[in-house]
């Protein structure tokens, strides 16, 4: 009972004249190579029986050609014209049944054979050359029709996919799949833009990406292929298949309908070409921050990413309320070489790779300077570590930057901040921030705080907030509620009685600002 092939399953390569002379029904002909022997891993498109001496008009190129030598008998000339005939139409092989025409292999044939480079082949046992031909293009056929299933599976898969609002990575991650080797879509200047695949072999690939992009970038081979990506006369991209291992024909297939899915995605509100740009930056940037991939082991991502890695001062940052085409807009008129990722609860990371030889703690003042001017927002916080001009200690930074940015997020405007924050400037507020989880402290909280925590008292702890938050500047707090000095004196005896403290008295007052801070830090 003859099965189809599984076309989950990554075909294999296309059979080849060595393939074909394994065959049983082959092997029963006694076949012998004696020429040619280094070609014989030539592809075999179809088999064909001719014996005219100008065969070579009838072929298009890869046929294994099959012969009894009949018409040749006698005829040295015509011997050596019928093996360059099917040199000249690019033949895989050429097969010859010794008998009653060449009871040996002739050796006019042979040595033209082996100036051309053309296998050639001699049975030694009688052999119906039907067999031989039903044998070999049963396969091809079976062949053709499992790539062409698996590519229709493979366009089924990617548009439903697309229509259920899939993100990128996720078609890319099912090209992969059926592929079986690492996946990588680019912008035209070879920076990547989404990769897929094994881990590891994907690391592989991108640890030199730009040499090995460009040296590729001419000719398919070793597996590399490649589709444009593109729409109305202009490309934008493209995507790679590095090194796969069935035919090249298959290969482009699924190349060819995983572009069609990638230009559909785009089309269809999946994001434009620098979208998906900003996608592998965020992916990128939350792999760093989260800890949970080993940074050394994100280097290749970042070089392919496009950002400089090599003798570089990183600078981590993260901007509050920032927007994240206008940081990367700003990085480019800056000149600025950097990533910017979105991260969570309004807050956006940006990585800056700088020379050695420049002042990195100028460079992030000026770049907060110009958000400020751009954006409008004398207030917006840009929170720093500081810079890092090892590779491994950026994910620290960028998670320091955060915790930065998060201890100040819903107090910027009380507290006198420089242009750009960093840890020495959060002081209590950053050790809140660090230890809001903690259940001691939250108890602690939730003890000094108990009589304002109600909804209805929501107004006098937001005066209670700016009171403590302006140093029990009772003037300014007035000015910020829009109340007057009496009616803030009556609310704060109020907040006084229901908490029981005295807010005159420092240690009362400072045990009562750490329970509010650790309050707010719960609410993040």
């Amino acid at each position: 009972m003859t099965t189809t092939p599984d076309i989950w399953e990554p075909l294999e390569p296309a059979l080849s004249v060595r393939q074909v002379l394994t065959l049983e029904r082959v092997l029963a002909g006694e076949p012998e190579v004696v020429a040619g022997a280094s070609h014989l891993d030539r592809p075999v498109r179809w088999v064909h029986v001719a014996e005219a001496a100008d065969v070579g008009v009838m072929l298009s190129g890869g046929e294994m050609v099959l012969t009894t030598g009949v018409l040749l008998a006698g005829d040295e000339e015509k011997q050596a014209e019928y093996v360059r005939s099917l040199h000249r139409a690019e033949a895989a092989a050429v097969v010859l049944g010794l008998g009653r025409a060449f009871p040996a292999a002739p050796d006019v044939m042979r040595r033209a054979a082996e100036r051309c480079g053309l296998p050639m082949v001699v049975l030694h046992r009688p052999f119906p050359f039907a067999e031989l031909t039903e044998e070999v293009q049963s396969r091809l056929v079976r062949r053709k029709f499992a790539a062409v299933s698996l590519s229709e599976a493979v366009r089924t898969e990617l548009t439903a996919l697309i229509t259920a609002g899939a993100p990128l990575q996720r078609l890319l991650d099912e090209v992969a799949r059926h592929s079986a080797c690492p996946v990588v879509v680019t912008n035209l200047a070879h920076r990547v833009l989404g990769t897929a695949g094994e881990r590891p072999a994907v690391d592989d690939v991108l640890r030199d990406w730009e040499r090995i992009a460009r040296q590729a970038g001419g000719t398919e081979g070793d597996g590399w292929i490649r589709a444009e990506l593109g729409g109305r006369g202009e490309r934008w991209g493209r995507i790679v298949l590095c090194g796969y291992r069935g035919d090249t024909a298959t290969g482009r297939l699924l190349a060819d309908r995983a572009a069609e899915a990638l230009v559909l995605h785009r089309m269809l509100g999946g994001g434009a070409a620098c979208s998906w740009e900003e996608q592998s930056a965020q992916s990128l940037l939350t792999d760093l921050v989260s800890g949970v991939v080993p940074a050394r082991q994100l280097l290749p991502r970042a070089r392919a990413a496009g950002l400089p890695v090599n003798r570089r001062t990183f600078v981590p940052l993260v901007v509050r309320d920032g927007d994240t085409p206008r940081l990367d807009r700003l990085l480019r008129l800056l000149g600025l070489p950097g990533l910017v990722a979105e991260l969570a609860d309004g807050a956006t990371a940006v990585l800056l790779s700088l020379p050695r030889d420049q002042d990195a703690s100028a460079l992030a003042a000026h770049f907060a300077a110009r958000l400020r001017t751009e954006s409008g927002r004398a207030r917006t916080v840009v929170a720093a570590a500081d810079p890092r001009v090892v590779w491994d200690d950026v994910p620290a930074g960028l998670r320091e930057a955060q915790h930065v940015a998060d201890a100040v997020a819903d107090s910027a405007a009380a507290l006198d901040l420089p242009p750009v924050v960093r840890l020495r400037d959060v002081h209590l507020r950053g050790l809140i921030r660090l230890l809001r989880d903690d259940p001691h402290v939250q108890s602690f909280a939730e003890r000094e705080l108990d009589g304002l925590l109600c909804e209805t008292e929501e107004d006098l702890l937001s005066v209670l907030r700016t009171y403590l938050a302006t140093g029990r500047n009772k003037s300014r707090t007035a000015q910020l509620h829009h109340v007057s000095r009496p009616a803030l004196y009556r609310r704060l005896e109020a907040i006084q009685v229901r908490l029981g403290v005295d807010l005159d008295d420092f240690e009362q007052a400072a045990s009562v600002h750490i329970a509010l801070l650790a309050h707010d830090a719960q609410q993040q």
